[in-house]
């Protein structure tokens, strides 16, 4: 059974790294991995029970008969609802991300990008985009701020080849600025919600990679568009029977949206609870705000207006489903113990945590980034009372964690089927693989081993 769930995991990721190809949903794959797993786990939940969970089982017993039932009632409660909060905890952050960007964007808090752009001077187009996706990705969610800002793009850039190089560069700064920090990027969140590592200490240490491996490709693929763009400078857009929010009031709930993520680390740190509850407060914050500032709106049916636009909210529920069934999916394979199996013969045969990272990182360019860094966490636990040694790297704010997190992050750019940011421009300009591959591949990989050797450098010296 074992082999079975293996086989099915193994499958699945070949589906996901083929979807361009074969048009089959990634998150259909990852929801079809978690289910179909967790029903083979359990129907032969005795002996896998046995194997991991023996003494947990008999206190859940408590003296009574084992039977069936009850193997599949102490599944239920100790193993399989574990693994359900774990992935409950990153959607809800995300849900929360995603709304908050989407408040924002809709109230028009981000029309500063477009005022600023009013040059056809390439340099500064490309610039001023790519500064503000990798700022804004940095504290919000990585999909909806590509998607976001690609549309802003699309608007003015009017040359479809000079779109595709900028697109590019937006879809590296949204990768890159959010595995810069533990709100950016879901595999973040999931490092910073299990004690991995602490908000100070990993922007502390990625913030400079990242930035390098943002820079670099950025102004090499500067060098291919002409001095002077195709451009166009639409009007404010139309937002329904817009109340037209004055300058004081974009600013204020900027300031409460963003202000409001950067307060979450520190509730974190202050109570405990998961990131996920403060994103949920600054979201409900927000809203009242948002209801206030559109008061005129809110009994009238142009409210409807204002909504999350259709293509976005089904980008938004594929991304969700995905994260949930790939936690799911991987969460079942974990039980089975070949995580740990794999880590040993890692621990043996490779024992270096940075080739284990540039493996990651060309995989993530393949398959998909969120999967292949949930695969790399999955094989080690947070270790405790760890001061020297290879077992060092997997403490919490061990080199392991960092080094993973931006691998996977920024190799994932290596190919635009690597990760949603790039499906989304391939979707959005009609970007092909090919032409990616030709002008962007080379550039982005010279960034990231750049970033990397800088990571490595701080490891070493500060350590």
């Amino acid at each position: 059974m074992t082999l079975i769930i293996v086989t099915l995991l193994i499958l699945s990721y070949l589906l996901i790294a083929t979807g361009y190809l074969t048009s089959v949903n990634k998150s259909a794959i990852a929801m079809f991995i978690a289910a179909v797993g967790w029903v083979v786990y359990i129907c032969y939940g005795t002996d896998f029970v046995m194997a991991l969970h023996a003494e947990d089982y008999a206190d859940f017993l408590s003296g009574s008969a084992p039977s069936s039932e009850q193997v599949k009632l102490f599944i239920y409660d100790n193993i399989f609802l574990k693994y359900v909060g774990k992935a409950a905890a990153i959607v809800m952050f995300l849900l929360a991300t995603m709304a908050i960007v989407e408040i924002l964007n809709n109230n028009g808090c981000f029309d500063f990008i477009q005022d600023w752009i009013r040059t056809r001077n390439s340099r500064r187009v490309l610039w001023t985009l790519s500064l503000a996706t990798f700022a804004i990705s940095a504290n919000l969610d990585n999909l909806t701020t590509t998607t976001m800002m690609l549309v802003i793009m699309h608007k003015i850039v009017q040359n479809s080849r000079q779109r595709m190089v900028v697109g590019s560069c937006i879809v590296l700064a949204a990768n890159c600025g959010g595995c810069m920090t533990v709100i950016g990027d879901p595999a973040g969140v999931v490092l910073w919600g299990n004690g991995a590592v602490t908000a100070s200490n990993f922007f502390t240490y990625l913030a400079l990679p990242a930035i390098l491996a943002w820079c670099i490709p950025t102004w090499w693929l500067g060098r291919i568009l002409p001095e002077r763009l195709d451009v166009a400078w639409p009007a404010a857009p139309y937002r329904g029977d817009d109340t037209n929010l004055n300058r004081w009031q974009r600013i204020l709930m900027l300031v409460v949206g963003i202000g409001g993520l950067w307060f979450i680390p520190t509730f974190h740190s202050i109570t405990k609870l998961s990131p996920f509850l403060g994103a949920l407060c600054v979201l409900s914050v927000l809203w009242v705000v948002n209801e206030a500032m559109n008061r005129k709106l809110n009994n009238s049916g142009q409210m409807a207006r204002r909504l999350i636009p259709v293509a976005l909210q089904y980008d938004t529920l594929q991304q969700i489903l995905f994260v949930m069934g790939i936690m799911l999916g991987l969460g079942v394979v974990t039980e089975t113990g070949v995580f740990q199996s794999v880590a040993e013969w890692i621990d043996t045969n490779v024992h270096d945590i940075w080739m284990v990272g540039l493996v990651s990182g060309f995989l993530s360019s393949i398959v998909d980034t969120f999967t292949i860094a949930m695969s790399n966490f999955s094989l080690y636990p947070v270790l405790e009372g760890v001061t020297d040694g290879y077992a060092q790297n997997f403490v919490q704010n061990g080199a392991f964690w960092k080094v993973i997190a931006f691998s996977s992050g920024v190799g994932g750019c290596l190919l635009c089927v690597g990760n949603v940011s790039g499906l989304a421009l391939m979707k959005m300009e009609h970007v092909t693989l090919g032409w990616y591959l030709k002008h962007c591949t080379v550039k982005v990989l010279v960034g990231w081993l750049v970033g990397m050797l800088v990571l490595a450098a701080e490891l070493f010296f500060f350590v």
